[in-house]
């Protein structure tokens, strides 16, 4: 970019000269306007002529070679230099348009770590990530990035994630917690154990995606592809005959008006602006798409979302947060504290999902001097003695076998019944958790048109209804297996019109043979499974359900700006094509038709970069 803004500077200093001051002798100004197009145009000219010798004949090159040397045939010399001057303005913005557009794409490939601290036969080694194995232990030191994905087997420290899931809050980790390459430690030494090799990591598969995502091309930019291949011979054809047909027809006409004519076409013609500004659109939309924390795996998937009619969610991890947490204590004769505390003494010694959200609730230190004894019973559960209590915490068959008279909880999610001493204490409520942003999604979804939202999971009944009633969703179907989601799926996709879209968005292994199913899959990649985000075509990293939303209105305004560039580009290039025929414009026309469209089409190829988060 350096040298060809040297190279345009100089040409236009010497193109300068030539036009404000007239040599005594003509040839001197010929001569200047030749130095300036030479070190301009040379690059154009060549690469015309390798072109054709490939079998490449109707590009760009080609259209600017022709109609610039063509003007210096019938002695337009200012305006041969001018056309090539300004297309090479052109594409420098091109250039710097991309640059841009690829720097925030690239941003990314700042998460690929350089090396690994690795521990081996008591001593640590510094080694290329892709050389570490799964069950190694690596040491991650302040501000050095994660290389690989791991649990933390030692140290506590805070993890900058910003560029995996746009996030500015840290995360914080500790032992026993799992760890994604690419974040940057920002405090604590930390341990990890490897449970993956570097191929399989996060960082490597991100990188993958965001390396791949021009290989599938949005409809759009099959379209002005294929546009070009034919559009430039036809027009190239339609010159030769403006330029040959007239004066031999028409009393009094002249070739040299005539060539000067088809010239002025043929740079008109040229259809830059189409080639360059649609690509571009879709490649900035997916790099403003990347700074949201939203990856895009091509761009027919962000050309598709703005055609989105059904959008299908799955429950569990995607709507809800997917663990366990106490929604409410329920106590008879003591203090809800109390209960909680009681409980969770009986369930210290579990490791279920439903024991460790009481123990995390009750957020206290445990005195185990005081557990006499613990009795796990198989799928009704617990009996313990705490000091002189004798505790019984489980489901309705426990309190029933126990001849506790106890009051039935309808609340919805697992109910865990609590006894003291025979005597019926109270009742614990555990459920999973809305998101925060879900409900606000499903809103703003209904509110931009979406013509059904729809949840399917494989919970109970009563469960799914009730998240599905409190968030507003059109259809809910529940106790669902992975084949059955499918079958639902199959379903609902007769349901949309012809040119429109089913997004299904997911986080776990049963949902990765919809999320291919759909027309577009959407994974939730922040804690969802490895087989969702590889048959996903979109991955959320930050597991917020509202990022769908950002995700849509992007895809609208890069479809927009894709729209306002085609009509805009055609529209004046057919006006200036009809004015060139009848000789009303002159190649400076011809010039801004070119490269005055393809700058503008560029300028507004670059607003879909600069994206605003959406405020609630």
């Amino acid at each position: 970019m350096k040298k060809k803004g040297i190279r345009i500077i100089l040409a236009f200093a010497l193109y300068l000269v030539a036009l404000m001051i007239h040599f005594p002798l003509e040839w001197i100004n010929q001569l200047i306007y030749l130095v300036a197009y030479v070190i301009v145009g040379w690059e154009i000219v060549k690469k015309a002529f390798r072109n054709i010798t490939r079998g490449k004949v109707f590009d760009e090159n080609f259209l600017m070679t022709v109609a610039t040397i063509g003007a210096f045939g019938i002695g337009e010399f200012p305006e041969a230099v001018a056309v090539m001057l300004f297309y090479q303005v052109g594409e420098l913005f091109q250039h710097y348009a991309v640059d841009k557009s690829r720097k925030s794409i690239a941003s990314l490939m700042d998460i690929r770590p350089d090396f690994a601290n690795v521990e081996r036969e008591g001593n640590v080694q510094k080694v290329n990530p892709s050389d570490i194995k799964i069950g190694e232990i690596i040491i991650v030191k302040p501000g050095e990035k994660v290389p690989l994905d791991g649990i933390v087997v030692e140290g506590t420290s805070s993890l900058d994630t910003k560029a995996l899931t746009g996030e500015a809050l840290p995360q914080d980790v500790q032992e026993g917690l799992q760890v994604i390459s690419g974040c940057i430690n920002l405090n604590g030494v930390i341990k990890i154990e490897v449970t993956k090799e570097y191929g399989e990591s996060t960082v490597s598969k991100i990188l993958n995606l965001v390396e791949n995502a021009s290989s599938k091309k949005a409809k759009s930019e099959n379209f002005i592809t294929k546009f070009a291949q034919y559009y430039t011979p036809i027009v190239v054809f339609i010159a030769l005959i403006l330029a040959v047909i007239p004066p031999l027809m028409i009393p009094g006409a002249t070739f040299s008006d005539w060539i000067y004519r088809a010239l002025s076409f043929l740079v008109v013609s040229c259809p830059c602006a189409l080639v360059i500004s649609i690509p571009l659109s879709f490649f900035g939309g997916i790099g403003g798409a990347s700074k949201m924390g939203i990856l895009i795996k091509g761009s027919n998937y962000l050309e598709a979302l703005a055609n989105t009619e059904i959008m299908v969610f799955d429950k569990t991890g995607t709507l809800t947060e997917g663990v366990f947490e106490v929604q409410k204590v329920k106590a008879v004769d003591r203090s809800e504290e109390e209960l909680l505390k009681l409980t969770a003494y009986a369930e210290y010694y579990s490791n279920h999902p439903i024991s460790l959200s009481v123990k995390k609730a009750y957020h206290k230190e445990i005195d185990e001097k005081q557990i006499l004894e613990t009795q796990e019973l198989s799928g009704r559960g617990m009996v313990a003695k705490i000091g002189e209590q004798n505790i019984l915490v489980g489901n309705e068959k426990l309190m029933k076998e126990k001849q506790i008279d106890f009051e039935t909880c309808n609340e919805i999610g697992t109910i865990l019944y609590v006894a003291v001493n025979g005597k019926y204490a109270g009742c614990i409520v555990i459920a999973d958790k809305i998101k925060p942003d879900a409900s606000n999604t499903i809103k703003n979804l209904k509110k931009n048109h979406m013509k059904q939202t729809v949840m399917l999971t494989g919970d109970r009944k009563d469960v799914g209804e009730k998240v599905a009633k409190e968030l507003g969703l059109d259809q809910v179907y529940t106790e669902l297996l992975p084949d059955g989601k499918v079958e639902k799926v199959e379903t609902l996709l007769k349901e949309k019109s012809e040119k429109g879209k089913l997004a299904f968005v997911g986080d776990g292994i049963n949902d990765a043979p919809v999320l291919a199913l759909a027309d577009i899959g959407i994974a939730m990649g922040g804690l969802g499974s490895d087989a969702a985000i590889e048959a996903a075509d979109i991955v959320l990293m930050t597991d917020e359900p509202s990022k769908i939303m950002d995700a849509i209105q992007l895809s609208k305004k890069t479809m927009k700006i894709v729209k306002e560039n085609i009509i805009f580009a055609i529209s004046v290039k057919i006006l200036v094509l009809i004015l060139s025929a009848f000789g009303l414009s002159t190649m400076w026309e011809a010039v801004f038709a070119d490269v005055g469209v393809s700058v503008i089409a560029i300028l507004n190829a670059l607003r879909v970069l600069y994206v605003k988060k959406k405020k609630e």
